[in-house]
């Protein structure tokens, strides 16, 4: 059985070691408004306790959430209790999910009440990696809001060990790594606008995470092998450190680390 046990890689300059794929959880807590090909049901607590242990026995260490997941925080705190210190949790900031409608708040005051509220959901008192969720105006967010001057306050409170932003733009992108952490990016073999942030990023030992890594789903309808065209294009980009991949499916999970770890262990 392939795994990534042993191609875990660093976070930019974090501290933190992470697998080269992490697991997204929209799916574990939100099934309105979302943007992938088929539908799907949200697993129920025996599905979803058997993936993150079938996710942790395949090497994966990373996991991904957001107040904008539905119950997606609520429901990892019980399923991750006692196994804290082996997952390297990423939350975010700014984005509000209510009665199937997005809703943001950038500010100093709802950035600490997300944040503070996050640490309660996961039962945890530090959170690895927090994002800025942003609704697509990137640089009026950094610039404006106060969010990142809050997030650098928590961090320095000891309430998240690295922060960054989750953007739609390459000029919000570049802006965010100035002062953050890391920043997450759509790249796929469909979008690829936001090299540019890769790239800054692997010159100033930064962190990148991508998302929509395959299409949300979509990169799976085209070509012969599409899930191992798109990690190929991903893991070339020395830049990336780990791609987001938000699936329910074992046999897809699986077959995901196997195609990921052939990709990486034929690199030089």
């Amino acid at each position: 059985m392939s795994t990534l046990h042993e191609l875990h890689r660093p976070l930019g300059s974090t501290g933190l070691n992470v697998s080269p794929l992490g697991l997204g959880t929209v799916k574990l807590g939100r099934d309105q408004g979302v943007k992938y090909p088929s539908g799907f049901r949200i697993p129920d607590d025996t599905a979803a306790r058997a993936l993150l242990v079938q996710a942790r026995e395949l090497g994966i260490n990373l996991i991904d959430t957001a107040p904008a997941y539905g119950v997606s925080e609520e429901r990892l705190g019980p399923l991750l209790r006692g196994q804290r210190e082996q997952w390297v949790i990423v939350s975010k900031v700014g984005e509000e999910f209510e009665g199937g409608q997005s809703r943001f708040d950038f500010s100093p005051a709802h950035t600490r009440f997300s944040v503070e509220r996050s640490l309660r959901r996961l039962q945890t008192d530090c959170i690895d990696l927090v994002l800025v969720h942003s609704d697509g105006n990137d640089v009026a967010i950094l610039r404006d809001s106060g969010v990142y001057q809050t997030l650098a306050e928590l961090k320095r409170e000891g309430k998240l060990r690295a922060f960054g932003f989750s953007g739609k733009t390459v000029e919000g992108g570049l802006l965010a790594l100035q002062d953050g952490d890391c920043a997450m990016v759509t790249f796929n073999l469909n979008e690829q606008g936001e090299r540019p942030v890769i790239d800054y990023a692997a010159c100033h030992a930064k962190g990148i995470l991508v998302k929509k890594a395959l299409a949300s789903g979509h990169a799976c309808l085209a070509g012969e092998d599409p899930i191992r065209a798109s990690f190929e294009l991903l893991f070339a980009q020395p830049g990336v450190t780990s791609a987001i991949v938000g699936t329910i499916n074992p046999q897809h999970l699986s077959d995901n680390v196997a195609t990921a770890a052939a990709v990486l262990r034929q690199r030089p």
